[in-house]
């Protein structure tokens, strides 16, 4: 197995890894399927997503692969007035990765980097390797202190959507 940019960027700090790899389905490239995959609960396989304030500003925010993001707790986070995903035609120009492999690490560009805040809560979370079908697994403490390397700013926050209680039909719970 060929080492992506995230895993050599991870070896150059020294910081300990594992690396995993599964079979991608193209029509599939869900964190809960790459989760799936690789034996490790949904909330623990984080994505990578890059998100934009508009006018040039970027930033990655990384959520669990089973949430939804909130771009109104991302925009706040970010000190922006608005927050949306970047459209993914810009993803693979602005940062070097395709669409299921994107990465903080060894992005072509370095933006500030917002992780959801339940991350610290698991011994060890999965990202992916910078290729669609490898993933990195470590220790949260280790991927914030690798995002650190990077030299742009680094902020864990509550980024997710929170889940709604259905309403009950006809105003009865039943």
């Amino acid at each position: 197995m060929k080492k992506t940019n995230g895993a050599r960027f991870l070896e150059s700090l020294g910081i300990p890894f594992e690396l995993h790899e599964y079979e991608v389905d193209p029509e599939d490239l869900s964190a809960v399927t790459a989760a799936k995959k690789i034996g490790m609960p949904a909330e623990q396989v984080f994505k990578t997503l890059l998100t934009t304030g508009g006018t040039g500003e970027f930033a990655f925010a990384v959520i669990p692969g089973d949430a939804e993001i909130d771009l109104k707790k991302l925009a706040r986070a970010a000190g922006w007035r608005k927050a949306e995903m970047t459209p993914l035609k810009e993803v693979q120009p602005l940062t070097g990765y395709i669409r299921g492999g994107v990465t903080v690490f060894g992005a072509k560009k370095a933006y500030p980097i917002f992780v959801e805040e339940v991350a610290i809560l698991f011994d060890k979370i999965s990202v992916s390797a910078g290729k669609r079908g490898e993933q990195l697994i470590l220790a949260p403490d280790d991927y914030l202190r690798a995002a650190k390397a990077i030299g742009e700013p680094v902020k864990t926050a509550d980024l997710i959507k929170e889940a709604v209680e259905p309403k009950p039909v006809g105003g009865y719970a039943r």
